[in-house]
């Protein structure tokens, strides 16, 4: 994306790194796996396709920012598939997710990165928006952390959204 770059300091992640997660299920025993498989199936099976774009961005750390990112324009039904995620995770036994659900797709990451460059990037990009694009299905990714270079993502299983319940 031309818009990744500008800041010293900033890991920019690879095109095929950027996502949007809905909930971090963490490293889990292969029966839990497959619990969350057929929870993530029925959450699929009853979410239609619908349709988003990229607007804006920010960073999360407050005042010593960590990550850049772009948030998304109406997102009622990333939140309502997040929450849904969330109480499938319960129902696995997982422990509660301790942070908020903010719909964003992260770009990089930053490392002693220039404060005045980190805020020109998100004043830059504060009225950003895409076309709108149509999300017509999840996937259930395991990630691998890689020393010195971007983390490594493997899809696990893809869930087509169909909107029938």
């Amino acid at each position: 994306m031309p818009l990744m770059r500008g800041v010293g300091g900033a890991k920019w992640r690879p095109r095929e790194n950027l996502h949007i997660t809905l909930r971090f299920f963490g490293e889990v025993p292969e029966p839990v796996a497959d619990d969350i498989d057929g929870e993530l199936s029925q959450i699929a099976d009853s979410t239609p396709p619908f349709e988003i774009a990229l607007k804006g961005a920010g960073t999360f750390g407050g005042a010593d920012p960590h990550a850049l990112w772009l948030g998304v324009s109406d997102h009622a039904v990333l939140k309502k598939l997040a929450a849904d995620c969330e109480r499938a995770a319960r129902r696995v036994g997982l422990k509660p997710e301790p942070h908020k659900f903010t719909p964003h797709v992260t770009v990089a990451y930053l490392s002693n990165a220039a404060l005045d460059r980190v805020h020109a990037f998100t004043q830059r990009y504060a009225l950003f928006e895409t076309g709108v694009f149509r999300v017509e299905r999840i996937g259930l990714y395991s990630s691998f952390v890689r020393q010195g270079a971007p983390s490594l993502y493997r899809l696990e299983a893809e869930y087509p959204l169909f909107g029938r319940g």
